[in-house]
């Protein structure tokens, strides 16, 4: 076995020893176990193992070799470290050496620049002076200038330099006769150079050419008319622009070319720019508006036009900011007021008129529609008693009136979502462009104006004024015919209409003025608003509840007879109750459920609580007026069992425990007279007053024949 197999990676013991015992046996000690020596393969192993010591003393010696080897490579290694720190220290004190020459020098050659500078500059200054002079002679004479300067095209710029030194130097001459003139000459040198130098700077504007436009602006940026080398800029920059029929399209693009070029050409960049933008601005963008606001008729269009250009106006300069104009960073707000402050000046007057005739155009449509009337309608405690005084003399068919009759209209509440949605989305939009076209300072105070004509056409004009004649139309607590209550539809149409109303004013309204103290002088507006309607609410609830009331109290007058509960035989028992009770019964049932359908939550509990407390009160009275005989006794049970599932229905505790012990009375007049006493002692009885029970009793009709009231004491 060869001993690279020990230093396979990984290697495995027991596979080793396998592959030993294999090669030392055979294959055939496998299969014949006679085959098998145990001390051949004894002696294999005796030698492998001794092998395997002798390679292990070979690999050690090799270890120990190496490691003398590392150990002199690391002393080694560490004196050449020693020899470089001692080269690295030297060669530092050279370089402060050299350091300190350099900077000696150095101060030694600023100080003979200085001495160089001190002889030349004054005779810079001469020779300049010297050739000024020359050629301001030039103009002093009374033929043109000769010089090349002027005269060769090629020298343009030279010559603007030395025009502009002559003009400066022009201002100084005194005002003489002699002087007079060569003023003017150099004046209008000075014009013409800069005309040339405008019209050179156009011509390399058109070919393209930078480097010249540069050139030509940095000569001009000395001249007076360098506003005109913009003002040329800005006009080859705009040919072929702005011919489309929307100006905002433009401009964007425009400025971010134009800027480009700006940056390359000009020194002052930023001031550049900013004439560019206000070029725009004023001789583009306000001509589109004026063009698009100034002759408009129709206020919804204007509003809706001026909305539109305003927001695009405004983000436009918002895309603009991007550009560096100027050091002024209102500078693009204030060209937006400026070129919309006509429109801007008068805005909440024509805001406010609009919304005062499109809303009440929108509610005067609805109420032509329905063919009526607004009519001026009074309330308060003096209207309601003349409308009371007035159904009772209806009532004895005398002809005066002293107050108003009572009309349903057929059941039409004057409720529209339609048209409160109609008017919400007019303020809706009113209060988004009150937000834009507003000032900061301004914002809330005009919301509030829209709020007070959303409050006034949707709330009292419309929500109010439906309550309002919904009252009216409630029948009067005395009906001599059966009851149309309509005003359990105006309340849910009415409370829907308000939600609505209350929703745009937490979403549009309040944001407006929110931190602003006439946020809580608006919450104190609303909240007396809601006030008010849940109060004509309540009074119309009570005056239905007392209608409802009356009806059940005229049909058990009238349709009750005396003699219902004394009947002679059993045959009034197959009906299961008198015809009055059923009426009844029939007319709550379909009040019940009509006010399920149009009321929610506690005003359903609150009112069907007070119209089972006062149907109790009238059943009892009308309950005591009678004396009933034994089959008599069983009609009336069924009578009050038949309001007790009416009343069942509302859902209440107490109006249900009202109507059983209402029912357990009614008991007290079949009993036998042996039970009276246990019965009114029962759980159903207790509690109540024992003068109840003996009113209730007195109603038998063998109450003083069976002698009940010595049982009862």
């Amino acid at each position: 076995m060869s001993f690279e197999e020990l230093e396979q990676d990984p290697f495995d013991t027991h596979e080793f020893v396998e592959r030993l015992a294999w090669r030392t046996m055979g294959t055939k000690a496998r299969s014949q176990h006679e085959e098998f020596d145990p001390m051949l393969l004894h002696g294999a192993f005796e030698r492998m193992i001794a092998d395997l010591k002798h390679k292990n003393d070979m690999v050690q010696h090799r270890v120990d070799k190496l490691e003398e080897e590392c150990k002199e490579e690391e002393k080694k290694h560490w004196a050449r470290v020693v020899d470089l720190q001692r080269n690295n220290q030297a060669s530092y004190s050279q370089f402060q050496g050299l350091d300190e020459r350099i900077n000696l020098v150095a101060t030694k050659v600023v100080h003979l620049g200085d001495q160089l500078e001190g002889v030349n500059t004054p005779r810079a200054r001469a020779v300049e002076a010297q050739r000024l002079m020359s050629y301001l002679s030039e103009f002093l004479t009374d033929e043109p200038p000769k010089s090349a300067i002027f005269t060769d095209p090629f020298q343009l710029q030279i010559a603007a330099e030395i025009i502009q030194k002559l003009h400066m130097i022009a201002l100084e001459l005194p005002s003489t006769e002699k002087f007079v003139k060569a003023r003017r000459k150099i004046a209008d040198k000075y014009d013409a150079i800069e005309n040339e130098l405008i019209e050179e700077f156009r011509i390399a504007h058109h070919a393209g050419d930078k480097r010249k436009m540069k050139r030509c602006a940095a000569v001009l940026s000395n001249f007076k008319g360098h506003g005109r080398c913009i003002d040329a800029f800005i006009e080859e920059t705009q040919k072929g622009s702005f011919t489309s029929s929307d100006p905002f399209s433009e401009v964007l693009p425009l400025c971010k070319k134009s800027n480009d070029l700006i940056q390359q050409v000009f020194t002052n960049p930023d001031v550049a720019m900013g004439k560019l933008v206000q070029n725009i601005y004023i001789h583009k963008l306000q001509t589109f508006i004026q063009s698009k606001l100034d002759g408009q008729q129709d206020p919804e269009q204007y509003l809706k036009d001026f909305f539109d250009i305003y927001t695009r106006t405004t983000k436009l300069s918002s895309d603009l900011s991007e550009f560096k104009i100027g050091n002024d960073s209102s500078f693009l707000p204030k060209m937006t007021k400026v070129i919309f402050q006509k429109h801007l000046d008068n805005y909440i007057n024509f805001e406010t008129k609009y919304l005062h005739e499109r809303c009440g155009a929108i509610l005067q449509r609805y109420y032509e529609s329905k063919d009526h009337q607004k009519k001026h309608i009074q309330s308060g405690g003096l209207s309601e008693l003349r409308r009371d005084l007035q159904a009772k003399i209806a009532n004895v068919n005398v002809n005066i009136n002293i107050g108003p009759n009572v009309e349903n209209y057929g059941g039409e509440t004057f409720l529209s979502q339609e048209v409160s949605i109609n008017v919400l989305q007019e303020t809706k939009l009113a209060f988004k462009r009150c937000q834009s076209l507003s000032g900061s300072s301004d914002v809330p105070g005009n919301a509030v104006k829209i709020l007070d004509i959303l409050i006034k056409y949707l709330v009292i004009e419309h929500i109010d004024y439906a309550v309002e004649i919904g009252l009216q139309g409630i029948p009067v607590s005395e009906p001599k015919v059966p009851p149309q209550i309509y005003f359990f539809d105006t309340i849910s149409q009415a409370n829907t209409l308000f939600h609505l109303f209350e929703k745009q004013f937490m979403d549009s309204a309040v944001p407006l003025f929110l931190s602003t103290p006439l946020y809580g002088d608006c919450l104190h507006k609303k909240r007396d608003l809601r006030d008010n309607l849940e109060t004509k609410i309540d009074t119309g609830l009570d005056r239905a509840v007392s209608s409802i009331c009356g009806w059940v109290k005229h049909i058990l007058s009238n349709e009750q007879k005396k003699n219902d509960f004394k009947p002679d035989d059993d045959s009034a028992l197959a009906q299961m109750g008198t015809p009055a009770c059923a009426k009844v019964v029939k007319f709550l049932t379909k009040q019940h459920q009509s006010i399920r359908d149009n009321l929610d939550g506690k005003n359903v509990e609150a009112l069907l609580l007070e119209l089972g407390t006062r149907l109790h009160r009238i059943l009892y009275d009308h309950l005591c007026q009678f004396t009933y005989n034994s089959l008599g006794a069983m009609l009336v049970i069924c009578d009050v069992n038949e309001y007790r599932k009416c009343v069942k229905e509302f859902g209440l505790p107490l109006v249900t425990q009202l109507f059983e012990k209402l029912h357990a009375l009614c008991n007290l007049l079949v009993v036998v007279p042996e039970n009276l006493t246990q019965v009114c002692g029962g759980d159903q009885l207790a509690g109540l007053d024992r003068s109840i029970l003996l009113s209730f009793v007195k109603l038998r009709a063998d109450f003083k024949s069976a002698k009940l009231d010595t049982l009862l004491k």
